[in-house]
């Protein structure tokens, strides 16, 4: 089976982002900072963790016979055999490739490292009827994407900034 994960830059920006958030949490604490404080800080550092958590765990395999898809609590697995359609929508440099079977689908982007493998890998084992038009010319037409990395690393930098304030530096 091949496995293809989230992309490793992706992971490492948002797991520093995560690391940051936790810092300048402890930090509030121990400066013994308003409670109003804390809270928004906490309610924001929850979802950028679980965030990070999920995508770390998050996989796709394509087998011999199947596609796997691996999520933080759950396994999906979708038979060759089963599988009605591939389709694709992209939305500026964004793709969603969406997998169907009769009971199930399965929906990923390409935030997966070698995504243009993973797509050859596809139309070589699905016979062609089942592979939209679209999904067959984006190997020739797969975009770059890199606006979530820019956001992840313009958060990094907008935290470290933060945290060197908190700890006593002036801008």
């Amino acid at each position: 089976m091949v496995t293809f994960k989230i992309r490793k830059k992706f992971l490492f920006a948002l797991g520093l982002t995560s690391l940051l958030l936790v810092a300048l949490l402890l930090l509030c604490i121990v400066q013994q900072e308003t409670s109003g404080k804390i809270w928004i800080l906490a309610a924001i550092m929850l979802p950028v963790l679980g965030l990070f958590v999920e995508s770390w765990r998050r996989q796709i395999g394509i087998g011999e016979d199947c596609v796997v898809a691996c999520r933080l609590f759950r396994t999906k697995r979708l038979p060759f055999g089963e599988i009605t359609s591939v389709d694709t929508v992209k939305v500026r440099r964004r793709v969603f490739v969406s997998i169907s079977t009769e009971a199930d689908f399965l929906i990923f982007s390409n935030n997966y490292d070698h995504f243009d493998r993973l797509i050859a890998l596809l139309q070589e084992r699905l016979p062609a009827a089942v592979i939209s038009d679209e999904t067959r010319g984006l190997a020739d037409n797969l975009p770059q994407k890199s606006n979530d990395l820019f956001s992840i690393w313009l958060a990094v930098v907008v935290l470290s900034l933060i945290l060197y304030a908190q700890l006593g530096g002036t801008f």
